[in-house]
């Protein structure tokens, strides 16, 4: 369950480069690819050796230059883009409809969450990494607030939606897996309000108290998700490390990150970024069908570390119910049939 080779110093390309033969063949979506965010280098890497990466985003200009600068590195990458916005449901119904009409299967699908990244490979996986700090209470156009619909309602229903095509990816050799980039914050609050998954609490949002909500969604989803789809699709969770990218750019967001110990005064305490290369941005070691036996575990720096789930985050009461209520929020039932 875990690689002897790897560490918190561990980079994407450095694990992409071990696994170089699992990759290649592979068709991986990746949302939040913006130059100098996480989701770009991801794409970065993995266009070196898959067979397509689905780039996404909701600023189109933004994304035609993640596409151009990726081409460049790789000029043999064989580069899609697709618009999506995942604070809209709308908009992800309509983004999964033109990914379920592609006629190549989905193997890989990565959602980029700030400040983190995860990536566990194998033939057919989707990859939960998409998210938007904002530094004030804000609403969405579906009446949801906005951390919780990028980082956890929009990235359900695109699953959701995208489960037949992941289903019928799977062979017998490989189960597909959903992954969600979660991050050690899960547990530094005090799990998630039920009550308020739809709308928050704008008397007491702060921007990484709802980042911690999120981050403990995540991981109670995926264990959720692997209990319900009864060995059809596997669901993960991860603490990839913390990566400083563009998010320091946003004025309204300095405050937040430095009271949470990411950001000094005079920017990033430890970690910068050089060029393109994000130092402790990596792939965690699974790509290896051996993560089919441990279902809904939890990665910290490469190595299997469910006994590191905070006790909110691993209640498989709070599993399901956090489960049931992102339905009635999306208005669906998700089933595996």
């Amino acid at each position: 369950m875990s690689h002897p080779a790897f560490s918190a110093a561990t980079t994407a390309e450095e694990v992409a480069s071990v696994f170089t033969d699992r990759i290649r063949g592979k068709n991986v979506l990746i949302t939040g690819t913006s130059i100098n965010g996480i989701g770009f280098e991801a794409a970065r890497v993995l266009a070196k050796y898959a067979n397509l990466v689905i780039i996404t985003g909701y600023n189109s200009e933004r994304l035609k230059l993640s596409q151009e600068a990726i081409e460049k590195d790789s000029p043999t990458a064989n580069i899609r883009p697709l618009t999506l916005d995942l604070r809209s449901l709308t908009f992800v119904r309509k983004a999964a409809a033109e990914v379920s009409a592609y006629p190549e299967p989905l193997h890989v699908g990565v959602f980029i969450f700030n400040l983190m990244i995860p990536m566990l490979i194998s033939s057919q996986v989707l990859i939960h990494n998409a998210y938007a700090a904002t530094a004030e209470h804000q609403l969405t156009e579906d009446k949801l607030e906005s951390q919780m619909a990028v980082g956890q309602i929009g990235p359900f229903l695109l699953t959701k939606l995208l489960a037949p095509k992941l289903l019928a990816a799977g062979t017998g050799s490989y189960i597909s897996r959903v992954v969600y980039v979660s991050s050690m914050g899960h547990a530094l609050g005090p799990g998630i309000d039920l009550n308020t998954v739809e709308k928050g609490d704008p008397e007491k949002y702060t921007m990484m108290g709802r980042h911690c909500e999120v981050k403990s969604a995540n991981v109670l989803s995926a264990i959720e998700l692997s209990k319900r789809s009864k060995g059809k699709i596997n669901g993960y969770s991860l603490h990839p490390g913390a990566v400083i990218t563009n998010i320091i750019q946003k004025e309204d967001r300095k405050e937040a990150l430095q009271e949470f110990g990411l950001l000094g005064p005079d920017g990033p305490p430890v970690r910068r970024l050089s060029g393109r290369r994000f130092p402790n941005l990596k792939l965690p070691q699974p790509f290896t069908p051996e993560l089919d036996v441990k279902p809904g575990a939890y990665f910290v720096d490469c190595v299997e570390a469910s006994d590191k789930i905070a006790p909110h985050s691993s209640d498989p009461e709070t599993a399901t119910k956090l489960w049931t209520v992102t339905e009635g929020i999306i208005g669906e039932e998700f089933n595996f049939e």
